[in-house]
Order: structure tokens, then C-alpha cells, then sequence
């Protein structure tokens, strides 16, 4: 059975899709982006402010789903250009201490003209 996952508590999706799905004990995220869900916008022009946000984003979906980030089993990052990387580094790798499986891309443009993006696959027990 699938269930959806959605909260308040991380911003709501800019288009058709769901925060996340879980199923067979797994959770699958939609991309999160540093957007504030107080004010429904991006209110940091750095990389790491936008990854902060994007990591709580991740953590209140991950709750909602009934996981963690020790659960976190892969995430996909995109980044709107590679010279934040280490500086993206730095942020994420205070979330994710478990050191999940990681891909990073760099893309030409996110949505809201994003700094970065983070999308998570976690077991959910």
C-alpha cells in the first residue's frame, strides 16, 4: 500500500507531485529546495542558508514519514553550479552524519532560482 506524505512543516510542491510516497517500507522524496515554508520563498542568497533549509525541509518530511536521517539510505543533489560544493558539503554533512549513498549533478537552473536541490530515498520501520 502506498501512503502519501505531506506536511505543513516543509514547503508545500510548486507543481503536480507529493512531498513523498512511501511504500514497502520505504520512503521516496520529492526534491526539496531551501524555500522557507513560513513565508513560501527562498529567503537566503547562499548556498549555505539554502542548504540549511533544505535539510530541515528534508528533516520534517522524513518525520512526517515516520523516518530519520539515519534511515536515509541514497540522496540525489543538484546543484545550479559546483563552485558551491564544498560549501554545500560543509552544511549537508552536519544532517547527514550516516553518510548515506550520494549523487550530486551540477544543472543549469532550479525552480525559484535555487542554489540547490536535495531528494532522499529512507527505510521507514
Amino acid at each position: 500500500m502506498m501512503k502519501v506524505v505531506a506536511t505543513e512543516k516543509a514547503p508545500k510542491a510548486l507543481g503536480p507531485y507529493s512531498q513523498g510516497y512511501v511504500h514497502g517500507g520505504i520512503l521516496y522524496s520529492a526534491g526539496q529546495l531551501g524555500i522557507n515554508p513560513e513565508v513560501n520563498d527562498i529567503d537566503s542568497d547562499t548556498i549555505e542558508g539554502q542548504t540549511d533549509q533544505a535539510c530541515k525541509n528534508i528533516g520534517e518530511v522524513l518525520k512526517e514519514a515516520g523516518t530519520d536521517f539515519d534511515h536515509v539510505l541514497k540522496t540525489t543533489c543538484f546543484l545550479s553550479d559546483m563552485a558551491n560544493f564544498g560549501a554545500f558539503n560543509e552544511v549537508y554533512a552536519k544532517y547527514f552524519t550516516s553518510k548515506p549513498a550520494r549523487s550530486c549533478f551540477a544543472v543549469k537552473e532550479l525552480p525559484k532560482g535555487a542554489l540547490c536541490e536535495i531528494e532522499v530515498i529512507a527505510a521507514v520501520e
